[in-house]
């Protein structure tokens, strides 16, 4: 379906599959591009160095443009996806965990719990809960294994 902007109206199920899709592809453009101009993205669970919310699509994109090219890990795969049904149909939840590998072919779940609120085929608001202790081990243990 279209709406009178030329966009197309994407449920939130369907962001939901093209959020994934740009995680595997550590694409910040693509990622962006799924989120209004004003959307915020919060991390409630936020690790020491990362910010606590991106405010807007514009800082979203660099935001994560800058957290995937300083990291040495990939997204490997989105696996154990369940979605669960919200009162308000413009919002889906989602429980993933993140295969991340890094630059050796170690591999790490990071766990974690998507609430991505959706409206006119946007992102309006995302509460990214991501086991930030997992990304630190990941993190921790490629650092190690490079011997920095």
């Amino acid at each position: 379906m279209t709406d009178s902007r030329g966009l197309t109206s994407r449920t939130p199920r369907t962001v939901l599959g093209c959020y994934h899709r740009a995680m595997l592809d550590k694409s910040a453009d693509d990622l962006a591009d799924l989120y209004a101009v004003d959307a915020l993205h919060e991390f409630p669970f936020s690790a020491p160095g990362f910010p606590a919310r991106f405010t807007g699509r514009e800082e979203v994109r660099a935001g994560y443009r800058a957290a995937w090219i300083a990291s040495p890990l990939q997204v490997v795969e989105i696996a154990d996806v369940a979605v669960r049904p919200a009162a308000d149909p413009g919002t889906v939840v989602a429980e993933h965990v993140v295969v991340v590998r890094s630059a050796e072919g170690d591999r790490f779940a990071v766990p974690g719990l998507l609430i991505i609120e959706v409206r006119d085929g946007l992102i309006t608001r995302v509460r990214d809960y991501m086991d930030a202790l997992a990304v630190a081990r990941a993190g921790a243990s490629v650092a190690a294994g490079s011997g920095a």
